[in-house]
């Protein structure tokens, strides 16, 4: 029996800044359903970025990072013949924007000491400028497939 497609929702551009990726990147941030923290830590977080980048476009510091921090290739385990391969893929559109966003919400979440949008608005900057947590685990993520090259014979 076939499984029920998935329904993608329509996602509303964010107030401020009329960018669905920052809508999208808002929902990412949100934990239990709270939406307004999440929409305020994102706006903060912007303004933070206006102030530390010296930018009057702060949505272009944020694309530089999801830019920077956007994978083009990943591992995927398969099992074959009893043993587990490591299989490099080519990731798909969609994925790469949820696993760049992720990454640097992690990054952020990670540090200690700051209020989040801090925290997030310096990762944005170093995402930006190929720098931080989110570009090293992006540059891992492909040092991993390139690796496992051998195995890409297992994609199917």
């Amino acid at each position: 029996m076939r499984r029920k497609l998935n329904i993608k929702r329509e996602l509303k551009p964010d107030i401020n800044y009329q960018s669905l990726k920052l809508s999208k990147f808002t929902n990412y941030i949100m934990e239990s359903g709270k939406k307004n923290v999440a929409r305020k830590i994102v706006a903060d977080c912007m303004i933070e970025i206006k102030d530390k980048a010296k930018t009057e476009a702060p949505l272009d510091v944020f694309e530089a990072a999801l830019k920077n921090t956007t994978p083009a290739m990943e591992v995927r385990s398969r099992r074959v013949g009893g043993a587990n391969y490591q299989v490099p893929r080519e990731v798909r559109p969609e994925r790469k924007l949820a696993l760049s966003m992720k990454w640097i919400i992690d990054a952020a979440r990670s540090k200690k000491g700051k209020p989040m949008h801090m925290k997030l608005a310096d990762e944005i900057i170093a995402a930006s400028k190929n720098e931080g947590e989110a570009v090293k685990k992006r540059e891992n993520v492909h040092k991993m497939a390139e690796a496992n090259k051998a195995f890409a014979h297992f994609a199917w």
